[in-house]
C-alpha cells in the first residue's frame, strides 16, 4: 500500500467520527414561549392562560 492510498483510507475512515464530534444538535434547540402582556405560560396545556398560574 502506497503512503497516498494509506492517507486517503485514514482520512476517509475519520471523517464521521469528526463529523460527529462536533455534535448532532438538530431538532434540539430551545424556543423561549413569550406570551402577551396579562398572560402567563402554562406548561402543562403548553399554552398562554390569562391571569398567573402556581
Amino acid at each position: 500500500m502506497t503512503i497516498k492510498t494509506l492517507a486517503a483510507a485514514v482520512a476517509l475512515t475519520l471523517t464521521p467520527v469528526l463529523a460527529f464530534a462536533g455534535g448532532c444538535n438538530y431538532g434540539k434547540e430551545k424556543v423561549t414561549m413569550s406570551c402577551a402582556a396579562g398572560t402567563s405560560y402554562d406548561a402543562a396545556s403548553g399554552t398562554c392562560v390569562t391571569g398567573v398560574t402556581s
